[in-house]
């Protein structure tokens, strides 16, 4: 059953904001370990945009990267293992693929730093953008899979909401981004 979420926390400005959100609620313990499993991955990717906004110490920033690369790898082999209620869902599809895009982008990005290219702040800029957009459709994919284990939702009766939920905001934000 989905755990109630406070007001306070429907509005995600931040990469910290998605974390914290990650940390409240869980509907089960496969929804626990992915929430966990993808607030390390908001946490690494929060450090590395903060560290390249506020540091020119380009060694720090290239470490903050690599660790996020490593994390999103780990991240990604998390996914292959969970069960088949995740792995029937579009949204989880759909998840992977936006998080195989980030990866590529971190690794981009990554290789940007290291060469001391010119192209280094675009490399950034699709990165953040991506992040944005995988972070997303993780939420996404989190709201689905404990919307459909919700008893509620097997009642025919059950009227349609008509309130877009915070992930769904938080989504069509991002698609007219990327648009």
């Amino acid at each position: 059953m989905p755990a109630t979420r406070p007001s306070h926390l429907l509005t995600l400005q931040s990469f910290g904001d998605i974390s914290r959100f990650l940390r409240e609620g869980v509907a089960d313990e496969d929804s626990r370990q992915l929430r966990d499993s993808l607030g390390l991955l908001s946490t690494h990717i929060d450090e590395a945009v903060r560290a390249r906004r506020t540091s020119t110490d380009t060694a720090d920033i290239t470490r903050r990267v690599a660790a996020l690369v490593l994390c999103a790898r780990e991240h990604q082999l998390f996914l292959t293992g969970l069960g088949s209620a995740w792995h029937a869902l579009y949204e989880f599809g759909a998840y992977q693929r936006a998080l195989r895009e980030l990866r590529n982008a971190a690794t981009d990005w990554q290789q940007m730093l290291d060469r001391r290219s010119a192209k280094e702040g675009a490399s950034f800029d699709h990165f953040e953008l991506l992040a944005w957009r995988t972070l997303g459709e993780a939420l996404l994919l989190i709201d689905m899979y404990e919307h459909q284990s919700d008893p509620s939702t097997d009642l025919p009766d059950a009227a349609p909401a008509h309130k877009l939920s915070a992930v769904q905001r938080v989504r069509a934000w991002l698609n007219r981004l990327t648009r």
